[in-house]
């Protein structure tokens, strides 16, 4: 993902009518030309930005699931002591966050939470839900959302697909899957979105199995932005069963651009664990010994092991082999599990 920076522009500052400063004055006038001449520019490329997959969706109808009792916030709740007040100034400045517009606590907790403030994290998993139809996925929050996703920790990742959800109007319900597969079968151009968003929600934990299901049966589409987009979604889903398809479509997709963003989402994106990561390894072993394997998809798979190990043995698949002789093992049972969920999957999806 690219890295978004923010553009800030100082206000002008009038100077004395002098004499002396006729010259400045001109030179002045010289350099705001190109600078006006360019913000057109600027501004193209931030709306053209905003078109991109990451863009709230027009019209989107909104799906609520039943609302429970909401518990007590000890962050928001007033402390007895102001003198503990002033020894807790990170609670004291979440405090008033949570006093804010959904859109501007949304916005500066998921800041914090990047700077890895756990607090700020527990607070957007608690009030996330009472912001859903109060948020627009657009501006600060749209670029927030992407550095969170952009992160090491999966704590942060989960709290930008919780406020990535609630900004696209989609409750953690069956009723969100069903709308989501709709707009699969019904309005292919909207396939990226609902495939990203449906691994999401069965990240969340709404019907993983169901959802696995519903990506398989596109993981072999004609148009390659769909199978694309097939990868995302299983790497936001994030359960063992996403493993295999995701090592299948490494090793066998037509497109280059596929290959190489399954290789990326087994190493370190998406919502995969370590452990859950590591269990890829073998597969990844044999395909690195694989003559059928081209040059440029073996470096995709070196490039997964290193992100996986954090070691570097470049493209010597005797050393990694070496390694991972001297590495714990992943567990059998878990990997077969895995396994059998994906099967079980797969024969869903020829049903559908």
């Amino acid at each position: 993902m690219v890295d978004q920076q923010n553009i800030i522009s100082e206000p002008c500052r009038s100077a004395p009518q002098t004499k002396q400063n006729s010259r400045t004055h001109s030179m002045g006038t010289a350099m705001i030309v190109p600078i006006l001449a360019a913000i057109p520019i600027l501004v193209a490329l931030h709306f053209a930005r905003m078109r991109g997959p990451w863009v709230n969706w027009e019209n989107s109808t909104p799906v609520i699931a039943a609302s429970n009792p909401s518990s007590p916030d000890p962050i928001s709740s007033s402390s007895n002591s102001s003198e503990a007040e002033k020894k807790d100034k990170p609670n004291l400045e979440l405090q008033h966050i949570t006093q804010l517009l959904p859109q501007q606590q949304a916005e500066l907790l998921l800041e914090r939470a990047i700077k890895h403030n756990d607090a700020a994290v527990d607070v957007i998993h608690r009030r996330v839900d009472s912001w859903r139809g109060h948020l627009h996925n657009t501006g600060r929050l749209f670029d927030l959302v992407i550095d969170a996703l952009n992160t090491d920790d999966l704590r942060v990742r989960s709290a930008a697909v919780e406020i990535d959800l609630a900004a696209n109007n989609l409750a953690k319900s069956r009723q969100s899957v069903a709308l989501l597969v709709r707009r699969l079968q019904n309005e292919p151009g909207r396939r990226p979105f609902a495939l990203w968003r449906l691994g999401a929600l069965g990240n969340r934990g709404v019907e993983p199995e169901n959802v696995l299901g519903h990506l398989l049966h596109f993981r072999h589409d004609r148009d390659e932005q769909t199978r694309y987009w097939v990868v995302e979604g299983l790497a936001m889903l994030g359960t063992d069963a996403s493993i295999d398809p995701l090592l299948d479509l490494l090793a066998h997709d037509p497109s280059q651009r596929v290959r190489e963003r399954a290789a990326h989402n087994l190493g370190i994106s998406g919502m995969l664990t370590r452990q859950q990561r590591v269990t890829a390894v073998p597969e990844l072993l044999n395909f690195a010994d694989d003559d059928s394997i081209d040059s440029t998809t073996r470096a995709y798979i070196f490039n997964a092991l290193r992100d996986i190990s954090g070691q570097s043995f470049g493209d010597d698949a005797a050393a990694w082999r070496k390694w991972w002789v001297h590495h714990d093992s992943p567990s059998k049972s878990s990997r077969r599990t895995g396994i059998q969920q994906t099967r079980a999957a797969h024969a869903f999806a020829i049903v559908a």
